[in-house]
């Protein structure tokens, strides 16, 4: 499946793929028309990417082909191993955590899953996680800072499940209680949005000393379609409040809520699961470098002040 404006580049990339067996089954002469194939795919990809607007990078943030948190833990770490249940309740699917090797170093892993088939999106609950998604994930990271590991954690959600059992449950403090061990934890910490950031459901694994955003994924306190009916009234305004709610990678750059925007290969991720791993493995690398090198007291000091600067304004008179 392909968004309606990428339909040119599903064409080319069919082509590709036909002459690419072709070339496997021994015909060398298609060669030249390979290449130059290709090359056209990057330069249509790269020009049709730069001038999204922002609805349509919502529609490829929400993209069915995007990769995944788990899409990106097989790709960037080795020996990952998953832990389940909040030692409460149960085992919610729709977050996954555990702890891996990061290029040899021990690191404490946790994000959201949406879940890529029918019946994997029914299991992960659409990547919207119940209170005991957030206490699994908060017994990752307290187990993280005891061992002194680093904590990586992938965004992707529409926000949390707003169902009665999980406000039953104690939803918002099982949010509140994740910000709050996020915000004071002793190790580097590293979050990174890959699609969808909504609302609380992400906040809740993005207090981290620094935030890597895909250049095509969205951070906001609102989806675009709530935004809508709540100021329009009228849901086909998404447009509208999408612009209005500043939601882009370089939006949030220019704002300082993020720290890094991660260029996506060919203008999005989709197209290349493993270049995008690559390229956001380097990101993840230099940041703990970074982080690993300053003192934890430091650290903590430096987090705070962080975030104590985001919304603050001035009046002037």
């Amino acid at each position: 499946m392909f968004l309606e404006f990428e339909r040119e580049l599903a064409e080319l990339r069919d082509k590709i793929e036909q002459l690419e067996k072709i070339y496997k089954f021994g015909n060398r002469e298609v060669r030249g028309d390979l290449i130059e194939l290709k090359k056209k795919f990057r330069e249509k990809s790269e020009k049709l990417y730069k001038k999204l607007s922002p609805w349509e990078r919502v529609q490829l943030a929400r993209h069915p082909k995007r990769p995944h948190t788990v899409d990106f833990i097989k790709l960037i770490f080795k020996n990952f191993t998953e832990l389940h249940g909040d030692r409460r309740f149960g085992d919610d699917k729709a977050v996954i955590g555990g702890f891996a090797y990061f290029r040899g170093k021990p690191v404490a892993v946790i994000g959201h899953e949406k879940g890529r088939t029918t019946k994997e999106k029914m299991e992960r609950n659409f990547g919207m996680p119940h209170p005991e998604g957030y206490r699994k994930a908060i017994r990752i990271m307290k187990l993280a800072e005891k061992f002194k590991m680093p904590l990586i954690t992938f965004i992707d959600t529409p926000g949390a499940y707003p169902g009665i059992g999980a406000e039953e449950r104690g939803q918002s403090e099982a949010i509140a209680e994740s910000i709050s061990t996020m915000a004071f934890l002793k190790v580097p910490t590293v979050a990174i949005v890959i699609g969808e950031g909504g609302s609380g459901g992400a906040l809740a694994f993005g207090v981290a000393d620094r935030i890597l955003m895909m250049e095509n994924a969205i951070y906001s306190v609102i989806s675009p379609e709530g935004c809508a009916a709540i100021l329009w009234g009228d849901q086909s305004k998404v447009k509208e409040a999408s612009k209005a709610l500043k939601l882009t990678s370089q939006d949030l750059l220019d704002m300082g809520i993020i720290d890094y925007v991660v260029k996506e290969p060919y203008g999005a991720s989709h197209w290349n699961y493993k270049n995008s791993a690559r390229i956001l493995s380097c990101y993840i690398n230099a940041c703990l470098k970074e982080l690993c090198s300053i003192p934890c007291d430091q650290l903590l000091r430096e987090r705070t002040k962080k975030f104590e600067k985001m919304g603050v304004f001035s009046i002037i008179t």
